[in-house]
C-alpha cells in the first residue's frame, strides 16, 4: 500500500497515516494472492465492482436479473453454483445502508477442489482508491486487475502538463489522477498591436511568460502546501520547450523536487495527464524501490556488523513483546501461520508455527494430526506493532532485496532499539 517517509543517515520514520496505508495495502495484496489462486471448474466465479455513490438497491436488481439469465446455463452444476453465488452476494449487499467511501469489490463462487463437494465462499475488499466503474463478471477466475492497478504505486505525486497556452496540474496516487487546477495563458499569442516597438513588444511578451510561470509555480506550491509537503515530487510534461523553460525559471518552492521532465503531445486532463503517467511509469517504480532499498541496505549493513537487528518469527515476536523494535520489516510474500491440531490417538491439542507450504500430519505418539484452527501469525505481529507505534516497511517480493528477505531471513525482520 509509502508517502511521508523522511530519511537521514540514522533514522527512517513514517507517519501513522502512512503506516495505516501500508498495512491496508499489505492486507489487500495477501487477499488478492488468495483469490488469484482460486480456479472454477467452469465459468462460475463471480466478481462485482460497485463504485461509491452507486445505489445498493440498483446493484441488487442487476444481480437478480443476472440470476434469472443464469437459468439458461446448460450445466446443472455450474448453473446452481452461479445462482448460489449470486444469492450470497445479494444477501451480503443487503447489510449496507451505504457503501464504503471507495466503493466495494465482492468475489464469490465455488472454491472447492472436489467435484463432489460444493463450497460457496464470499470475499470482499474495500479498494485503496475510489472505484469508478460498475462491473459484473462471471468467469473461471476472479477479476482482480482493477484493484491490482491501484496497488502499482503507493506514493502521491504532483503532475503538470503545460505548453505556452495552458497548464493542467494534478495529483497522482496509484493510478488515480485528481485534477487540482487549470491555467490559461495568452503570453505566446502571435498578436502585435500597431505602433508598438519590437523591443517593447518583446519585453511585454517576456513579462507575460514570466507571469504565467509564476502563476503555475504558485498553483503547484499550493498543492504541495495542501498535502503538507508529503508529495514525493513533481513530474513535468508537455509539448515543446515550455516545460523545460518553466523548470529553469526556478519559481518553485525549494522543497519541491522535480523528478522528471517528459515530452507529451497534449496538455489536457484526459490525454495529457494519462500520457505523462504512461511515460513516467518506470521512474515511478524506481521511486518506490528507492525506499525499500534504503531500509534493506541499512538492515543488511547492521547484519554484517552484528548490529541491533533480528529476524525470523520467534525472534521478532520476542523483541516486539519486549518493546525493543524501532522498525518492523515484512515481506509481502511471507506466509507464516499459527496452526492448532488435534491428535486422533490421544486427543491432545498441539500448536505449531508453520511457514510457506509446511504442514504437520503426525503427533509424537504416532497419532494422526487433524487441523482444527489456523490463524495468520504475521497479522498478530502487525497488531502488536500497531499498538506499540512501531514503524513498518513492507518489501515487495519481486525485488532482489525482497527475495533476500524472504529466503535469507524467513520474510520477517526488525531493527532493534538495542541489542538483545
Amino acid at each position: 500500500m509509502l508517502s511521508g517517509w523522511r530519511t537521514s543517515s540514522t533514522t527512517i520514520k513514517s507517519t501513522s497515516s502512512t503506516m495505516n496505508e501500508m498495512r491496508q495495502d499489505y492486507e489487500i495484496r495477501k487477499e488478492l494472492k488468495t483469490l488469484s489462486a482460486i480456479r472454477g471448474s467452469g465459468t462460475e466465479l463471480i466478481s462485482i465492482y460497485v463504485p461509491v455513490g452507486f445505489p445498493v438497491f440498483e446493484e441488487i436488481n442487476k444481480l437478480r436479473n443476472e440470476h434469472s439469465q443464469s437459468g439458461n446455463i446448460k450445466s446443472k452444476t455450474t448453473r446452481l453454483n452461479v445462482q448460489s453465488a449470486i444469492d450470497k452476494i445479494i444477501s451480503y449487499l443487503r447489510v449496507f445502508h451505504e457503501l464504503p467511501k471507495n466503493g466495494i469489490a465482492v468475489f464469490c463462487g465455488n472454491i472447492s477442489n472436489e467435484q463432489s463437494k460444493t463450497d460457496i465462499e464470499l470475499f470482499s475488499i474495500e479498494p485503496p482508491e475510489p472505484l469508478k466503474v460498475n462491473i459484473y463478471r462471471c468467469d473461471s477466475t476472479f477479476l482482480l486487475e482493477p484493484i491490482e492497478a491501484m496497488l502499482e504505486s503507493k506514493d502521491t505525486y504532483c503532475l503538470i502538463v503545460m505548453d505556452g497556452r495552458e497548464a493542467t496540474i494534478a495529483t497522482l496516487k496509484g493510478s488515480h489522477i485528481t485534477v487540482e487546477k487549470k491555467l490559461r495563458s495568452f503570453a505566446h499569442a502571435k498578436v502585435r498591436k500597431g505602433g508598438q516597438s519590437a523591443n517593447r513588444y518583446e519585453r511585454s511578451i517576456n513579462e507575460s511568460i514570466n507571469e504565467y510561470y509564476t502563476r503555475a509555480s504558485d498553483a503547484i506550491n499550493d498543492v504541495f502546501q495542501k498535502y503538507q509537503f508529503k508529495l514525493k515530487g513533481l513530474i513535468v510534461g508537455g509539448p515543446g520547450p515550455t516545460k523545460e523553460n518553466f523548470v529553469k525559471a526556478k519559481e518553485l518552492n525549494y522543497q519541491i523536487k522535480v523528478l522528471g521532465i517528459y515530452d507529451t503531445g497534449y496538455t489536457d486532463e484526459s490525454m495529457g495527464l494519462n500520457e505523462l503517467l504512461e511515460k513516467s511509469k518506470d521512474m515511478l517504480v524506481e521511486q518506490e524501490m528507492i525506499q525499500e532499498r534504503k531500509v534493506m541496505e541499512r538492515f543488511l549493513t547492521e547484519v554484517a556488523h552484528g548490529g541491533p537487528v533480528t529476524s525470523g518469527y520467534a525472534n521478532v515476536k520476542r523483541a516486539l513483546e519486549g518493546k525493543n523494535i524501532s522498525m518492523l520489516i515484512v515481506s509481502e510474500d511471507v506466509e507464516i501461520r499459527k496452526a492448532r491440531y488435534r491428535c486422533t490417538l490421544c486427543n491432545s491439542e498441539v500448536e505449531f508455527i508453520e511457514e510457506g507450504n509446511q504442514t504437520h500430519d503426525k503427533h509424537d505418539d504416532g497419532g494422526k494430526l487433524e487441523l482444527i484452527k489456523q490463524e495468520d501469525a504475521v497479522e498478530e505481529l502487525l497488531d502488536v506493532a500497531d499498538k506499540n507505534g512501531v514503524d513498518m516497511m513492507f518489501v515487495s517480493g519481486d525485488s532482489n532485496y525482497g527475495n533476500e528477505l524472504l529466503l535469507g531471513f524467513h520474510g520477517i525482520a526488525a531493527m532493534l532499539k538495542y541489542r538483545q
